[in-house]
């Protein structure tokens, strides 16, 4: 019966595997829902505009916003009694029972148990959730999709358990999306779909990589140049446009190229239209269009929001992502860029090789020549509009580290800033502005906890990499001992190290704090 069931689950995952790419998406909630969608949004149905977008319709869309246009001229008119009628969560075997922890377990264990909790397996398209072929993760809370940059360091925790199945699962999905799509978007719903995220896909090959050999970048090299070309697209465009930019490429003054996060749509984000729509309307001295972009675009970076997009690192009225080189995108590209190289030359392709390494050496030098600030001791974003750096210190500026294209010298210089301005009691600040985002101080982020640690090591500061980590593990544990859980980021400067900020509660789960804090866990005892 068993076998049966494993067979019967093997034949659903191929049939999606290797037909749903050919089945047609739904268009994003906003887009057939028009006036009942704004409406909900608008009127706060829902604290959490997310849970509208997530909701899955019990007629064909287009049907329900017909009926809605007429029953909402009955002076009686009730419209959370209508959206309760018309529509229904995820059925409970997908959104499961809320978990409930055993305070008498340790923390690794409680992780362990957790993974299976936050499991999912949807291979049917439902509302807004795409159908996927594999079984994935999630992060948890109101985040119930495969996230993209998010995987890559819940897949950290899932190696600590050998959980290996999951793992090239849910990097089967990606591969999938992009068979789709063309693209990884930020996750597996059609309101994500003009966006992607941090591109970590070539993390997660040379994850998959260190268990099945390195013969898996070359099983993968077609789509880590799937993810290249989505990234690189409209090269030949630049020339003609205002400040040498199309979608998510810049041409530099020097020729150089370089990548901006961007979005395809220049709208409210569906998930939080009440926020986007607020934030216009107070900036009366600005194109909303423009304003949504770079909303947008600060949501496909995964720091949504920061200082690090803000002209005023006060105020998000000012966001400016789309006018920023992103010092964390550009070395990510050229970590993608050395991964194909290695694929290339693994097949024996010493032409491709050479020329992948080269576009990586480039972009090196030219991240090196825009994003490295003397003065600070730090790199930074670059304000390409302006032709100068934003003069915002944030830990983005370690991924040159993490990449290993800083000198000693500057691998130095930034250890310094670090230990001296970004090392609290409880880990490190995400930034030096505190402002009330959740990607800025007083807040820490397993992410990036991660990326600091490995940095510095990579550089051979191993005492005060270990120190970061012994500080980050501390916060999480003092969290979990008095509430027993983990939560999604954490207040590294003082009271009870819960996180906050930002456009939604803080959340438990929580998928990235798990897998990171499960990974250095496992440096001093491994399972």
């Amino acid at each position: 019966m068993i076998q049966k069931i494993i067979n019967t689950d093997k034949i659903k995952s191929s049939l999606v595997s290797t037909a749903g790419y050919l089945w047609r998406t739904r268009k994003s909630p906003d887009e057939v829902l028009g006036e009942l969608f704004a409406d909900v949004q608008k009127q706060q149905i829902y604290s959490d505009g997310k849970t509208f977008v997530d909701l899955i319709p019990k007629r064909r869309m287009k049907q329900v916003q017909q009926e809605y246009l007429l029953a909402k001229q009955d002076p009686q008119f009730d419209l959370r009694e209508f959206v309760t009628r018309h529509f229904s969560e995820l059925p409970s075997s997908h959104s499961q029972l809320a978990f409930v922890s055993d305070p008498n377990m340790t923390v690794s264990d409680h992780i362990a148990s957790l993974w299976h909790h936050l499991e999912r397996r949807n291979r049917r398209d439902r509302g807004s959730l795409i159908a996927l072929p594999y079984t994935y993760v999630v992060p948890g809370g109101r985040f119930n999709e495969q996230f993209y940059w998010d995987s890559y360091f819940i897949m950290l925790g899932l190696a600590v358990e050998n959980r290996w199945d999951i793992i090239e699962g849910m990097i089967k999905n990606y591969a999938y999306l992009m068979r789709k799509f063309g693209f990884i978007p930020t996750a597996n719903r059609t309101y994500f779909l003009s966006r992607s995220h941090p591109p970590f896909f070539s993390h997660m090959v040379r994850l998959l990589a260190r268990r099945k050999g390195k013969l898996v970048l070359i099983e993968y090299l077609p789509y880590l140049l799937m993810e290249y070309r989505f990234w690189t697209k409209g090269k030949t465009k630049l020339a003609k446009q205002e400040h040498r930019a199309f979608a998510r490429m810049v041409q530099m003054k020097n020729g150089e190229l370089l990548n901006r996060y961007y979005d395809n749509k220049m709208t409210p984000r569906p998930e939080s239209l009440r926020e986007d729509t607020a934030t216009a309307e107070h900036a009366i001295e600005r194109d909303a269009e423009r304003l949504y972009l770079h909303l947008r675009a600060g949501a496909e970076s995964g720091w949504d929001f920061s200082s690090r997009w803000f002209a005023d690192a006060n105020d998000i009225r000012t966001i400016h992502t789309a006018d920023i080189i992103p010092i964390d995108l550009n070395c990510l590209m050229y970590q993608l860029e050395t991964t194909i190289a290695e694929a290339y030359q693994l097949l024996k392709q010493p032409f491709l090789f050479r020329k992948f390494q080269k576009l990586a050496d480039r972009r090196a030098a030219a991240i090196n020549s825009y994003c490295w600030d003397e003065e600070s001791g730090f790199f930074m974003d670059y304000n390409f509009h302006l032709e100068k750096r934003t003069g915002r210190l944030s830990l983005a500026g370690v991924y040159p580290l993490y990449a290993k294209i800083a000198s000693a010298k500057q691998a130095a210089a930034v250890a310094s800033v670090i230990q001296k301005d970004f090392l609290k009691d409880g880990g490190l600040v995400t930034t030096l502005v505190n402002n009330s985002q959740q990607w800025d101080s007083p807040n820490g982020w397993a992410p990036l906890h991660w990326i600091v640690i490995e940095g510095l090591r990579n550089y051979g500061y191993y005492t005060l990499a270990d120190d970061i980590k012994q500080r980050w593990i501390a916060t999480n544990m003092k969290v979990y001992h008095a509430q027993h859980k983990l939560v999604e980021k954490y207040n590294v400067v003082t009271g009870d190290g819960l996180g906050g900020g930002g456009e939604y509660p803080l959340q438990d789960g929580f998928g990235w704090t798990n897998g990171v804090l499960a990974a250095l866990l496992n440096e001093d005892n491994p399972k």
